[in-house]
């Protein structure tokens, strides 16, 4: 399904970028937009507004604050007032409660959700998996899915919840920020900050990909601890638009605020994308998940995944994080006498999977790029049978492997999620997700003082000649 909207042209072929996680930045559409010396002189140049737009609260430690100041041909202020959107979202979730979801430990696992054939923008595609905590009081998160086939039209979104880090699965997405475009490929992630107004174009036609929502954090790179002052994400390998603005008339453009969970709509008469110049380090950013310089052992044992971080969000609690980014990107896998898939775990943190492009390494069958997984809070999960038995029947004898051609990740968090009706209701559930694990059988065999050995499996006796170090 094609709209007009998809036909746009204005996306120029070769976006400019500037490049640098939490960087002080500033961007000129005109040269001379932005003021000299100060951030709200009586008269901006060239006329303009100055709005600043805070990340973080003023008195917040200064290596944590986040603010940008915004110099636009009209201030955001200038539209009617917000109104219950009709028809009302009743997918989205921003309050976990029993009232809207439901505790569940099983393992669980979608296959790909279908995008749907009437037409549906990024907006009306969002719906809610699960999640924790609350946007009111500023803790918790959400994880969304999102299919969309149609371009936004003559309206703008804005997350007055919480911070948006969307990975696409299918299609390219053609984001207009207030600060700038952004083209986001498979492959790429985007952190649209809380309370910036964009727009969502889709080139490909048929879109869909995975959002984690955070409320009341930001998402940082993790520390690198012993592994030095390089590795993982880079800095510099994450990019900021270039301003860039429109002044043209739009007769009814609305404006679709998120707020609570629930969606309003404002009315006004301009393009919210109006911003001629900007200067500040709270900006919407993208990485190139390719870029990313992975760890791993080199000599045995499993690493744990934490060593993929890529962002995280962290709590108060030192080490402990209210959402993080992991991928299971492209390496190496050379670990000697071990057992290279992931090992079978129960975790204090919730683990939810999903599958951009590829296979994952610990699931033969079943999981597939654009479905997801969620292995909740100390529930059992690792490698299916069919991995586990391939994995032991090569024994010593694999030497090194390079994984490629995939790209998993993973959205981790401390807090237990609650997982939506429409989720655990949905056709594309896959509910012989266990049924991986069934197969799985003792290998265990005892070894008797007198030489002999019980298969307790296979309930034999078998004499052993080389005494116990054989």
């Amino acid at each position: 399904m094609e709209s007009d909207s998809m036909k746009r042209t204005d996306f120029p072929a070769n976006l400019e970028y500037q490049s640098g996680f939490g960087n002080h930045l500033s961007s000129e559409a005109i040269a001379g937009a932005l003021p000299q010396g100060q951030n709200s002189p009586l008269v901006c140049p060239l006329g303009l507004y100055a709005e600043q737009i805070s990340g973080t609260s003023f008195t917040a430690p200064r290596k944590l604050n986040l603010r940008s100041w915004l110099y636009r041909i009209k201030p955001s202020v200038t539209h009617e007032p917000f109104k219950p959107r009709v028809p009302s979202h009743e997918r989205l979730v921003s309050e976990f409660n029993q009232s809207n979801s439901s505790a569940n430990p099983t393992q669980l696992r979608w296959k790909p959700v279908e995008i749907p054939e009437s037409p549906t923008d990024f907006i009306g595609g969002l719906h809610t998996v699960c999640g924790a905590g609350s946007s009111y009081l500023r803790h918790g998160y959400a994880i969304h899915m999102y299919t969309a086939n149609k371009s936004m039209d003559n309206c703008a979104f804005c997350n007055a919840d919480g911070d948006f880090l969307i990975v696409p699965q299918k299609g390219r997405l053609w984001i207009t920020t207030e600060c700038g475009k952004l083209q986001v490929c498979p492959g790429e992630i985007v952190v649209l900050p809380q309370g910036f107004r964009f727009t969502v174009n889709l080139p490909d036609g048929p879109s869909r990909g995975y959002i984690a929502e955070i409320f009341g954090t930001h998402f940082q790179l993790p520390d690198l601890g012993p592994i030095g002052a390089n590795g993982l994400a880079a800095p510099r390998d994450f990019l900021v638009p270039t301003a860039w603005f429109e002044e043209s008339s739009c007769p009814g453009y609305t404006i679709v605020q998120k707020y609570g969970g629930e969606l309003f709509t404002a009315k006004q008469d301009f393009s919210p994308f109006n911003v001629v110049a900007w200067h500040g380090n709270y900006v919407p950013f993208k990485y190139d998940l390719s870029k990313f310089c992975p760890y791993n052992t080199v000599l045995f044992d499993h690493s744990d995944p934490s060593i993929n971080t890529v962002l995280t969000a962290p709590t108060d609690k030192l080490g402990v994080a209210l959402l993080d980014f992991v991928i299971f990107p492209p390496r190496w896998l050379v670990a000697e006498n071990t057992f290279r898939p992931p090992y079978y775990h129960r975790n204090c943190m919730s683990e939810f999977m999903g599958l951009i492009y590829g296979g994952y390494e610990a699931k033969a069958d079943g999981f597939l790029p654009g479905g997801a997984s969620l292995h909740s809070c100390m529930t059992p999960h690792g490698p299916d049978t069919k991995t586990y038995e391939a994995t032991i029947a090569l024994g010593n004898e694999a030497g090194p492997r390079r994984i490629a051609d995939t790209m998993a990740f993973m959205f981790e968090s401390c807090l237990i999620p609650r997982v939506c009706p429409w989720a655990l209701e949905s056709p594309f559930m896959d509910h012989d997700y266990y049924q991986c694990w069934i197969g799985l059988r003792s290998h265990f065999i005892r070894e008797t003082t007198n030489g002999q050995r019980r298969d307790v499996h296979k309930g034999h006796n078998e004499t052993v000649t080389g005494g116990h170090g054989e």
